[in-house]
C-alpha cells in the first residue's frame, strides 16, 4: 500500500451513486409495497452496503483499512429507475471515495439479486463518484506572494566541523509547494547572531522565516530564547499541532521546544535540527497553514459553507 503516514487526519466525505433499472412498473410496485419475494429490497440492501463498505479494504488490495465513522444509504426512484445514494464520512489521513463507490455497487448487486426472480430486465447501468471532500481537494490556493527565509542555527555546521541536511532539507520542501527561499545561511548558537538575522529578514519583510537547530535542551540550544522575546503573536495552535504530529511519531518529539508566531506580516517558526524532525515539523501545519498570509495580506476568499 501507499505510504501515508506523512499525512494529517482531516474529515473526508464522500459520495457516490449508482443506477439499477428495471424493466416494468410491476417490479417498482413490488420494491414499494414490499412484496419481493425475497424481502424488504431496500432495508436488505442497505444493510449489504454496510458490509459492502467495511469490507473494502480486504478486497481491493490498495486500499488502506479506514475507520468508517458514517454511513448513509438513500434511495430514490424515478420512473423505472432506482438511483443509489451512498455517503461516507471519517477524521482520517486518506479518502474515502472508493468505500463509497464500493458500498453503493454491492447495494445495487443486492438489489439486482432480490428482483431476479421477478424481473429477468433488471440493469445496473453505472456508478459513480458523486463528490469528495478533505485533503488536497479541500486545499486553499494560496493567492498572496510570498517569499522565505531558511536560517540554520548550529556550531558545529557553522564551524565547518558538521554537514547542514536538515536546512536543505527543508529548503525542499518549501520549494516544492512553490515558495521561492530567497535567503539560506548558517550561524551559530548565539542569541545575538539568531536575533540580528531575524530582525534582518523582518526589515526584508520576508513572508516565512524559519530557524533550524537550537530547540533542543542541551546548554547552547538557545533559538527560543532569541526568538520569543521578538515574537509579537504567538500561534499555540501551530505548536501544538508539531508537536502533536511528532509525537504520534516518535515520543522524543515531546522534548522539542518549538516556537511559531507572528512579526508584523512575517511567519517566524522554529524547528529541531534533526532533518527528519524538520521536515515532520513543517508536515504538520503546511501547506493548510499558509492560508494564513492571505487573511493577514487581506486577499479575498471565499466562506465555506
Amino acid at each position: 500500500m501507499v505510504d501515508i503516514t506523512h499525512k494529517k487526519n482531516t474529515l473526508r466525505i464522500a459520495k457516490a451513486e449508482a443506477i439499477v433499472n428495471v424493466s416494468s412498473k410491476a417490479t417498482i410496485e413490488a420494491v414499494n409495497n414490499k412484496t419481493v419475494p425475497k424481502g424488504d429490497v431496500f432495508e436488505i440492501s442497505r444493510a449489504a452496503g454496510l458490509l459492502g463498505v467495511k469490507k473494502t479494504p480486504e478486497l481491493l488490495p490498495d486500499c488502506h483499512p479506514v475507520p468508517i465513522e458514517y454511513t448513509n444509504f438513500e434511495f430514490e426512484i424515478d420512473g423505472l429507475e432506482i438511483k443509489i445514494s451512498c455517503t461516507l464520512k471519517t477524521i482520517y489521513k486518506t479518502g474515502i471515495e472508493v468505500e463509497a463507490m464500493h458500498g453503493a455497487s454491492v447495494v445495487a448487486l443486492n438489489i439486482y439479486d432480490m428482483l431476479k426472480p421477478i424481473d429477468k430486465g433488471v440493469e445496473i447501468l453505472n456508478i459513480r463518484l458523486v463528490s469528495k471532500k478533505g485533503g488536497k481537494s479541500d486545499r486553499h490556493k494560496v493567492k498572496a506572494i510570498l517569499s522565505s527565509a531558511v536560517i540554520v542555527c548550529s556550531d558545529s555546521i557553522s564551524k565547518g566541523t558538521n554537514v547542514d541536511r536538515a536546512g536543505k532539507e527543508v529548503i525542499k520542501k518549501l520549494e516544492k509547494w512553490n515558495l521561492s527561499v530567497n535567503d539560506y545561511r548558517v550561524i551559530p548558537d548565539e542569541i545575538n547572531q539568531i536575533q540580528k538575522q531575524l530582525k534582518k529578514q523582518i526589515e526584508e519583510k520576508t513572508s516565512l522565516i524559519v530557524f533550524v537547530g537550537g530547540t533542543g535542551l542541551s546548554p547552547r540550544d538557545t533559538t527560543p530564547e532569541a526568538i520569543s522575546p521578538l515574537i509579537q503573536k504567538r500561534i499555540p495552535g501551530m505548536e501544538e499541532a508539531i508537536r502533536k504530529y511528532g509525537q504520534d511519531r516518535t515520543p522524543y518529539a515531546a522534548l522539542s521546544r518549538c516556537i511559531v508566531g507572528m512579526i508584523n506580516s512575517s511567519l517566524v517558526m522554529t524547528l529541531p535540527g534533526s532533518t527528519k524532525g524538520a521536515v515532520e515539523s513543517l508536515n504538520a501545519v503546511f501547506p493548510e497553514s499558509f492560508h494564513l498570509f492571505d487573511i493577514i495580506k487581506g486577499v479575498q476568499h471565499k466562506k465555506n459553507v
